[in-house]
């Protein structure tokens, strides 16, 4: 009969190619998963909102790195290593700049106010207030008194012509926000400051009243008959008393059913179609009015508006669009099957002269984009050619933050990430890195930051990556080495990323690895090895474990010290930087016999690695320190590594792994467990003991649900474990060799034949 020891080989043999991935590294050559960077947050994005027509100042909320959430799944299609990005959830926040650990916070540009509204319908409120202005009879009471400050337009030197306001989405009515395009020449003016107008009367506000009252009524009872000049006159006064006060009126509007005549209004020849939907953006602007709007059927005639070629028709079409579906995924998805996209990138082509209705274009995007079925749309589409066309038009920062906003969600889709990088965006990118990375105004450091991101956003996608790597002589690659020894955090971090994605395949690694791409970042991690940048540690350390995958690569990196300058941050307390840190190690190593041992015998590595082992908190830190114990014992097989682990206590924690639910790890913690039975056998019998670790193999045993490969482990463990008579007694007592003779019938040849040895050594032994 052959003794356990002889059984050990076999152990590392029976591995299936179609075992389930563990939560946080698939085990094997060829199915390796890169997931790398799975804790690093997302580039975040602002609503789809232009700076200027914001509602009220507001500053983004910095989103640093993760420090106390555990790194997410792996992706399992076998073939693809993991992105960086791709564990994140797709919600987006209202931050857009993103700061690590130690970085200066960026501010966010402080919006304008919108135009204070012309005189005309208050509320009572606003009433009471003009009565006692009007009442003050003195300077001084009159000062004292609150009055309404109703700014007018400051014209630039020289012709331009009037201006007209035009409100536009937010939620509720507090939310609204306008522009003033000047008719006909589609700039944007701004308000005079300090310049006021006298409070209207009483007996103006009743006028207007009377007015509207009169307008409603009108249009109720002829909208059919009605000529054009009264229509236009009933429209005008509804727009007045809009502008006045928004919600009463709207209140008005819902209750006397005119909605429903509105869309027998919109008509692309009339003349009055662009204030009907004008009326429609404005009464849109109040939450309890869009669903009113959806049920007066005004979406599909305003949708069709959309192939008008009127400019005026088309901006308030798309206000109007926009204002009822905001913040309704549901609506904004009955937008996307009724094909307003491509007519929307049309218009992106067609009238990109005009600024008012390219934001307006740009605004839809940036909240349509937001759905994953309006992707496959855009794909479509030549959006990413016409984007780039007019970033490359845009000197204004706040243009080109628009545009930013639009590309971040577009580029998540991987078809639209090289139609990107084959219309020339990302050389538009590497262009503001140079022009901003000397600066220190903070508009500046924003765009550095955005343009790096993006660029890195950009080659998570395989094939745009490889166009931009070019076999490792493209001047993008180039350009990216260089960031890394920069003094700028952001362009090292930048840097690291994208060597890390870079490093997704075999090829790539093994070119980078011979070009000295190692060292270069070994240098960068000791610039930041004491109270160093978090985000930049993480990012390299991710970047040297994909460098490590490929076999040829392990020798080359152990021998150039990637080891020692790993275990320097042993001591982080960053769960990121832990994460990655372990799992550079475990790459390292991978059939590295001498790597192995030397770091099994280090006794502070092993020490923190049982400390990690108890990090419920993280999951991710718990799971990689349990492989990684694991992995020292399997690819060393050297008693003195095994003595380490047992005298520091780690091998409780390697019992608890092989009842994971994920069966690599429960596999190579049973492997790892049959080499201390059969080799230390004595020195861990108490702790083998005490972590019920026979109880635990009878239950894999006994479950139907447990894979071949742990079944046949969990025997060849159990003939280790008759060696010692008190793990050999529970043996019996649990009535082990019975569930062991119903395998003898497992429809696995491999499963039945070891049972069948398994049957024949226990029955020897009892």
């Amino acid at each position: 009969m052959p003794s356990p020891v002889q059984k050990v080989p076999a152990l590392e043999i029976f591995v299936p190619a179609e075992a389930v991935p563990s939560p946080v590294q698939t085990l094997g050559k060829a199915n390796e998963k890169r997931d790398f960077l799975s804790r690093l947050p997302r580039l975040q994005w602002k609503k789809q909102i232009p700076p200027w027509l914001r509602p009220q100042p507001t500053r983004s909320a910095p989103v640093r790195l993760p420090v106390d959430s555990t790194p997410s799944r792996l992706q399992l299609n076998p073939g693809r290593r993991k992105n960086p990005y791709s564990g994140f959830a797709r919600a987006r926040t209202q931050a857009y700049r993103l700061t690590g650990p130690g970085e200066k916070k960026t501010k966010t540009r402080t919006p304008r106010a919108p135009p204070a509204p012309f005189s005309g319908m208050l509320s009572e409120r606003e009433r009471a207030l003009s009565r006692r202005h009007n009442s003050a009879s003195s300077s001084a009471a009159a000062a004292a008194a609150p009055r309404l400050v109703l700014h007018r337009s400051l014209r630039r030197p020289g012709p331009c012509p009037p201006t007209r306001t035009y409100s536009g989405g937010g939620g509720g009515g507090g939310g609204a926000f306008s522009l003033e395009i000047p008719l006909g020449c589609g700039r944007r003016e701004e308000p005079a400051g300090g310049r006021t107008a006298p409070a209207p009367t009483a007996r103006a506000l009743l006028g207007a009243m009377d007015n509207l009252s009169d307008a409603l009524k009108k249009l109720k009872i002829t909208a059919i008959d009605i000529s054009e000049d009264s229509l236009e006159g009933c429209l005008d006064c509804l727009l007045q008393a809009l502008a006045q006060n928004n919600m009463e009126t709207s209140e008005k509007l819902q209750g006397s059913g005119i909605l429903q005549l509105f869309a027998s209004l919109l008509t692309p020849h009339s003349p009055c179609t662009a204030k009907v939907a004008n009326i429609i953006a404005e009464v849109a602007k109040n939450e309890f009015m869009r669903l009113p709007c959806v049920d007066a059927g005004l979406i599909p005639p305003l949708v069709q508006l959309l192939n008008c070629k009127d400019q005026e028709v088309l901006l308030q079409t798309g206000r109007a669009l926009g204002n009822i579906c905001y913040d309704s995924h549901s609506l904004q998805a009955q937008l996307i099957n009724m094909g307003v996209i491509p007519t929307l990138v049309k218009l992106l082509g067609i009238h990109c002269q005009n600024s008012a209705l390219t934001e307006m274009c740009l605004v839809a995007f940036g909240n349509l984009a937001e759905l994953e079925s309006s992707k496959e749309q855009f794909a479509y589409t030549n959006v990413a050619e016409e984007l780039v066309k007019l970033f490359k038009k845009q000197m204004e920062h706040d243009k080109k933050e628009m545009i930013f906003e639009v590309l971040a969600p577009l580029a998540e889709n991987d078809v639209i990430k090289l139609q990107l990088v084959e219309a020339g965006l990302v050389e538009c990118l590497l262009e503001i890195v140079q022009q901003t990375v000397d600066s220190e105004r903070e508009e500046d450091m924003a765009e550095l930051k955005t343009a790096s991101d993006l660029m890195v956003l950009l080659l998570l996608g395989d094939e745009s990556m490889q166009k931009l790597f070019e076999g490792g002589k493209g001047s993008v690659f180039q350009r990216v080495l260089s960031w890394i020894p920069s003094n700028n955090h952001q362009l090292q971090l930048a840097g690291a990323l994208a060597i890390a994605n870079f490093a997704r395949n075999d090829g790539n690694c093994i070119h980078m690895v011979d070009n000295g791409i190692v060292q270069k970042l070994m240098d960068l991690l000791d610039r930041h090895v004491e109270d160093g940048n978090v985000t930049v540690q993480h990012a390299a350390l991710s970047a040297l474990r994909n460098l490590a995958i490929p076999v040829v690569n392990k020798a080359k990196m152990l021998s150039a010290g990637v080891a020692e300058a790993v275990l320097k941050f042993l001591k982080s307390e960053m769960p990121p930087v832990q994460f990655k840190l372990l799992g550079t190690l475990r790459m390292l190593i991978d059939a590295q016999v001498e790597a192995a041992e030397q770091l099994g015998k280090n006794v502070k590595l092993v020490q923190r690695l049982v400390e990690w082992c108890e990090a419920k908190d993280h999951a991710g830190v718990m799971g990689e320190s349990n492989r990684l114990l694991s992995a020292l014992i399997r690819h060393s097989k050297s008693k003195d590594v095994i003595k380490t682990i047992v005298e520091n206590g780690g091998v409780k924690h390697l019992v608890t792994m092989a009842t994971s639910e994920h069966v690599i790890m429960q596999n190579e913690a049973l492997v790892a467990l049959a080499l201390i039975a059969a080799l230390e056998l004595v020195t861990a019998e108490k702790d083998l003991e005490n972590a019920k670790l026979v109880p635990i193999l009878h239950r894999l045993l006994a479950d139907d649900r447990s894979a071949p490969e742990i079944k046949y482990n969990s025997m060849v463990l159990i003939c280790a474990l008759v060696g010692s008579e008190p793990l050999h007694k529970e043996v019996r007592s649990l009535a082990v060799l019975e569930v062991v003779s119903r395998l003898r019938s497992h429809e696995n040849k491999t499963v039945a034949q070891q049972a069948s040895l398994t049957e024949q050594r226990l029955a020897v032994n009892s």
